[in-house]
């Protein structure tokens, strides 16, 4: 199995599809990088090099006691660039991994990344504040940690209704596929789902934003549950200086399945830039 070692000696899987100029794919929790596959091959095909890695605790990576603050999740980014050997790369984070893309850009002031592109993303800030008055209360995400604590299984059960937005009159998921999601969550380590809901929960990376010094898009849903778009992308669209929103209407979260097609086409029209 093909891994990068990172500073801590935890092994990340990953994959390394086509060639070209680099590409590197972020999931969202609690998935893994297969969530990607699907668009790591349109790019590979289109003549560019689609790196995708799970992140560690979840997938086919090492399931470590710590490190998943995104301090440490940047460390690992930046090993994967290292070890790749990838130069100007396009940073595309998914979810949670919008946060591990403006904390790289921060924390590594964005060494060989080229362009940067934020999907359904954490970020700038998630948490309800006194400052912060788009965003989720701090009971929803007790909620979510009792939940996976008393039977993580029939939460994940619910959580990915509302991910892909499946509702009584709207299914744009197959049942099959939401078994997947379920099947892949479940491969998580307990420990790194609830840490790492923890920190997209509660990490501000507002004071990120200015260290995004490239290209950068946003694509976000408006119906999106699970990352309002209010605090999320319209937030970070006015806090990353030149940076480029596309909103889809009515979209929820999982945009990688439920608007497959137009993600992949979005992604490659601003790859082609």
């Amino acid at each position: 199995m093909t891994t990068i070692t990172t500073t801590d000696k935890t092994a990340l899987y990953f994959k390394d599809w086509g060639q070209g100029r680099p590409v590197i794919l972020l999931h969202g929790w609690p998935l893994s990088s297969d969530s990607w596959d699907d668009h790591a091959m349109a790019i590979a095909h289109a003549g560019f090099r689609a790196i995708a890695y799970d992140r560690r605790g979840f997938g086919r990576s090492s399931q470590p006691w710590s490190g998943y603050d995104y301090d440490t999740l940047a460390d690992d980014l930046s090993a994967v660039i290292e070890q790749t050997g990838a130069q100007d790369a396009t940073l595309v984070g998914f979810s949670m991994g919008g946060g591990e893309v403006a904390r790289y850009m921060s924390r590594h002031a964005g060494k060989r990344v080229a362009k940067a592109v934020l999907v359904s993303s954490v970020v700038p800030f998630m948490l309800k504040t006194s400052d912060n008055a788009e965003g989720t209360e701090q009971s929803t995400f007790e909620a979510m940690t009792k939940g996976m604590t008393e039977d993580r299984a029939k939460f994940f059960g619910g959580f990915f209704k509302d991910f892909f937005g499946v509702g009584v009159l709207s299914n744009p998921v197959s049942e099959e596929l939401l078994q997947w999601a379920r099947n892949v969550s479940m491969q998580a380590g307990l420990n790194a789902t609830l840490r790492c809901a923890e920190s997209f929960a509660t990490t501000d990376f507002r004071p990120d934003m200015a260290a995004f010094k490239v290209p950068t898009l946003i694509i976000h849903g408006t119906a999106d549950k699970t990352v309002p778009i209010d605090a999320a992308g319209r937030a970070a669209a006015k806090g990353i200086a030149g940076s480029m929103l596309i909103e889809y209407e009515n979209a929820p979260h999982g945009l990688f399945a439920t608007h497959k097609a137009r993600l992949t086409n979005d992604l490659l029209t601003f790859l082609r830039e």
